[in-house]
């Protein structure tokens, strides 16, 4: 009876939980099996990625070495938010350089530096478009964090997105009020130009 139960919980992991495993986002553990490979047993957590339609096996000795974490606790939801909200970060240097910072950031699995690359390529309608690269990183940062966004807080995966977009327009120079300030300035060239 006692191996029943040590199956169902292995290092504060257990079955049926959601997890981050940091390269391939949230999924979730269906089983922790036994297995023996070259004469040796391993215990290994079997996690489905649902959207990805994969299965991961991963030795117990593993673990931490590839960063599996619980999901995020509601503080540290509600940084990734606020990170949202500020002034996106944008270093000079070369492109290559940068998309290899994003891609590290969103592998990380750290929600709060997957929410930096969200802020850091957002374009709003009134933005120039971005690279198809640009793009191709800017969704998989979104689609990450929306994830463990809905995950954490029971809601759909639109839900999720929507509330990282609003959170995103209350950044600085985004929302509304940035059409609003180019509207002014249009009125006061016009009324320069007619003086």
């Amino acid at each position: 009876m006692s191996t029943k139960k040590s199956a169902q919980a292995r290092l504060g992991f257990k079955t049926g939980e959601h997890i981050v495993y940091p390269s391939h986002g949230v999924g979730r553990i269906t089983a922790i099996e036994e297995q023996e490979v070259a004469g040796f047993k391993l215990e290994l957590f079997v996690i489905s990625f649902e959207k990805d339609k994969m299965t991961l096996r991963v030795p117990l000795s593993k673990i931490a070495t590839v960063g599996m974490r619980k999901l995020s606790e509601t503080n540290i939801v509600e940084k990734s938010l606020e990170t949202l909200q500020g002034r996106a970060r944008i270093k000079r240097t070369m492109w290559s350089r940068r998309a290899q910072e994003y891609e590290a950031k969103i592998n990380s699995g750290d929600l709060v530096s997957i929410s930096e690359v969200v802020r850091d390529l957002y374009r709003s309608d009134a933005q120039p478009e971005q690279s198809y690269s640009e793009r191709q990183l800017y969704e998989a940062a979104l689609d990450r964090m929306a994830r463990e966004l809905s995950a954490v807080q029971n809601i759909t995966e639109t839900e999720s997105v929507k509330l990282i977009e609003q959170n995103l327009l209350k950044g600085p120079r985004r929302g509304p009020a940035k059409a609003a300030d180019e509207a002014d300035v249009d009125s006061d060239l016009e009324a320069e130009e007619a003086a």
